[in-house]
């Protein structure tokens, strides 16, 4: 098959992301629960669930289940049997799920998340295709009179 006392060895596997820093990346909050479970932001209350991550909790919607194909990736938080809040992250959702948002991209007093920066970069661009084909510019042409 090939000499192994000539082979190089492969590169290093990447260095796998801190659990505090993906928690971080999810929205949840660290160190313990916050107490009471309201929205530092806007003091409204919410669901606290303890997630995956030692000592970080995430605030859920109240009594908001939504289909989970309406809700952007990595922002589809599911509770397991354990009561634990698990994020789907890019996971497909079954035709009929139902999932729960976090608080955060709902909070008035935080600014909004751009869920699809690749459909925003092509609004953005329609709208420059679309003012390029319809609104000429008023100065400068000549008078047809």
């Amino acid at each position: 098959m090939g000499d192994p006392e000539n082979t190089s060895p492969g590169p290093d596997p990447p260095d796998r992301i801190s659990d505090a820093f993906q928690a971080l990346l999810e929205g949840a909050t660290a160190p313990g629960p916050p107490d009471p479970p309201d929205c530092p932001f806007c003091d409204l209350p919410q669901d606290r669930y303890a997630t995956e991550y030692a000592g970080h909790w995430v605030l859920l919607e109240r009594r908001i289940l939504v289909p989970a194909h309406t809700v952007p990736p990595r922002r589809r938080w599911v509770i397991t049997s354990t009561g634990t809040a698990l994020n789907l992250w890019d996971a497909e959702p079954l035709p009929g799920a139902r999932c729960r948002i976090p608080h955060r991209i709902a909070c008035p007093y935080l600014a909004r998340e751009d869920h699809w920066p690749w459909m925003t970069a092509l609004r953005e661009h329609n709208r420059q295709r679309m003012q390029r084909l319809f609104e000429l510019p008023d100065e400068g042409l000549p008078d047809a009179g």
